[in-house]
This record gives structure tokens, C-alpha cells and sequence, in this order.
């Protein structure tokens, strides 16, 4: 495929990932609970974004019954454009929710009482992605050069760029639409997207590329963290832990074996449209930012102390002031209490 033969259409076919693809799918999961026995408590889990094998550990932890393990039925319901996770979780419409600690944390400058208690991506998964003939391997790298983005990335870019020394005015940034088809056809120089949806969507199709992790150059935002309210920390403490420990199972399974993670993905979404390969792809990837020298030595969902200063500092540079309250690690203690394996 020549550069000016990739469009948007082959880039949709391709992938489904968390950031910005326009594919909906209908969830399964969120109506498949209906045999389960009496004795379990009904729960949703409210997910942020589309059904893709971005979220495969809890696919794994519903087919494989690790939720009922702790007397859950935990539908999995799919979020979009148009779906707040905060919202849900505010609303009593989930018991947990997916967010980002950027979105809860202005949610709880608002007054909102959430709790993060757990984070799934142990690295925010932004990057600068590039064609690898013409790469950007630091963000020095994109001065004199155009980059692609969303207008809305704008203070992700200039906090970038003050972390490390770059001269925003030297970037000539181009509005653009989630898609690689700018970058592929030459229109720009880079792409600020994720790690696991254009780039993988380009490698699907013989293109080589590189990306840049913001999250290596001093960019600390956790994502796809886990929250709650206070209420439910107080009143719906032993359901929450369930819903953490069914998901830890699933994801520590997941790592095993991403291909089959894929796979699953594939079958349960028939009419997605998926693309096995890309999905496979994209469910490796993850394994980058998902797990990490903490996850190994305390457990998947782990979030330091130092990772909170770090949110801590990040977040106020992109105008969200919050404190460590916003993190409660209190549950992964007490589900890791015997060691960093879930059994």
C-alpha cells in the first residue's frame, strides 16, 4: 500500500482502540447475565470507550466467571464519545467506573466524591508517532516539523514541550482528525494520538513508525484508572474489592496470553468489524504501559506514592489542582496482602 492509498476507511476497518476511533459495537457483555444464579449481586462496570481488546482482562474475568467468584454479576457496559464514566459512577449507574485522573480530578474540584483505587496503565499511553524514515525520538525532535493533533491536546503539548525545553513556536501544529491517513500522506510530520490505535493500525498495514511516550519525558497522567465514590468505599466496600479482584484475575491472565485475549475479543463482537491481527497487535502493545516494575513487585492496579506527587505536579500544570486524597490505595492492600499474585 503506497502512502497515498491510505485512507480513513482502511484505517476504521483496522482497529478499535481508547482514544479516539469512531466504531461502535454493541456490548454482549452488558446483557449476557441473565442465567446467573439468584445469590449474586447485579453491578455495572461502566468502561470509556467502545468494545475493543483494550479492555480484554475484564472480558476474560466475565467469560471466565472471576467475578462470580466474589458474588458479583458484573455487566460490562461500553462508553463512547458521549458516555462520562464520572457521570455513571456519580449517578449510581456503576459501581466502577474507567476514567483518567485528569477527568477525576476535575470532576472532584467540582465537588464530585470519587477515589481512584486502582490504575490500569502504568504509563499515560500519548505519544508523538512518526513515520520511522523520518522519526521523532524526542520531543527536541519536533521543533521545525508539523504535528497533527486534536485541538483539545493543545496543554498536553505545551506542558510537553515546557518539561522539556522546546520551543512551542518552532511546531507548526495542524488540526486534524483521529485518523493516520495526515501522517501517512505526507500532510504532517508526526501525530500526537495513542500508543495502541494509529500506530498499530499503521504497522497492520506494512507502515513502519515510530512513537515517542510522552510519559518518558516527564509527562505523568495515570490512565484508565479505576474509581468510585465515598459511598461506596464506605457502604459497598466488599463489593468493590470484588469487582477489583475478578478484574485483577482476568488481567493477570490476559498477560499470558494476548493473542488469545484477541481472540476472545473477536468472537464475543462478531459484528465489530475487528481486524484479528489488529487486534492482536494492540493487545501486546498494552502490555508496555499496563504492567511494570511495580505491578511485579505489588500487584496489577499498583499505584505508588511517587506516581501520586507526580499526577500531583502534572495535573496542576494543566490547571487541575488536587491532592493525594484523590488516590485511595487501601483496597489493592488489603486484596495484595499476601503477595503480588492474585490466586
Amino acid at each position: 500500500m503506497t502512502a497515498n492509498q491510505f485512507s480513513r476507511r482502511t484505517f476504521l476497518g483496522g482497529t478499535a482502540a481508547g482514544a479516539g476511533l469512531l466504531l461502535g459495537g454493541s456490548s454482549l457483555l452488558a446483557a449476557c447475565s441473565g442465567s446467573e444464579p439468584a445469590a449474586l449481586t447485579p453491578v455495572n462496570f461502566q468502561l470509556s470507550w467502545f468494545d475493543s481488546v483494550q479492555f480484554g482482562g475484564s472480558y476474560i474475568a466475565h467469560q471466565g466467571g472471576y467475578y462470580e467468584r466474589f458474588g458479583l454479576d458484573v455487566s460490562l457496559v461500553p462508553g463512547g464519545p458521549g458516555v462520562s464514566p464520572d457521570a455513571a459512577v456519580a449517578a449510581d449507574q456503576a459501581l466502577v467506573g474507567i476514567s483518567a485522573a485528569n477527568f477525576t480530578g476535575q470532576s472532584v474540584a467540582d465537588g464530585a466524591p470519587f477515589k481512584i483505587v486502582g490504575v490500569a496503565m502504568q504509563k499515560n499511553p500519548f505519544v508523538i508517532a512518526s513515520l520511522s524514515d523520518n522519526p521523532i525520538n524526542e520531543p527536541k525532535d519536533l521543533e521545525g516539523t508539523r504535528l497533527g493533533m486534536a485541538f483539545n491536546n493543545q496543554l498536553d503539548l505545551e506542558l510537553l514541550s515546557e518539561l522539556n525545553d522546546v520551543d512551542i513556536s518552532k511546531i507548526e501544529v495542524i488540526t486534524s482528525d483521529y485518523d493516520p491517513a495526515p501522517l501517512v500522506n505526507g500532510e504532517v510530520d508526526s501525530l500526537l494520538c495513542w500508543l495502541t490505535d494509529l500506530p498499530v493500525a499503521m504497522t497492520v498495514q506494512g507502515i513502519d513508525n515510530t512513537t515517542m511516550l510522552f510519559a518518558d519525558f516527564g509527562y505523568a497522567v495515570h490512565s484508565q484508572t479505576l474509581i468510585c465514590t465515598e459511598d461506596s468505599l464506605a457502604n459497598k466496600r466488599d463489593q468493590v474489592i470484588g469487582l477489583l479482584k475478578g478484574d485483577i484475575l482476568g488481567w493477570q491472565e490476559y498477560r499470558t496470553d494476548t493473542d488469545a485475549a484477541a481472540q476472545l475479543t473477536v468472537d464475543l463482537f462478531p459484528d465489530a468489524g475487528f481486524d484479528l491481527a489488529a487486534q492482536k497487535l494492540q493487545a501486546s502493545e498494552q502490555l508496555k504501559i499496563m504492567f511494570s516494575a511495580d505491578t511485579d513487585a505489588h500487584g496489577f492496579l499498583w499505584f505508588t506514592d511517587e506516581s501520586i506527587q507526580d499526577n500531583i505536579r502534572t495535573l496542576a500544570a494543566l490547571g487541575v489542582d488536587v491532592t493525594a486524597d484523590l488516590w485511595d490505595r487501601s483496597l489493592l492492600e488489603e486484596i495484595y496482602a499476601d503477595g503480588p499474585v492474585l490466586a
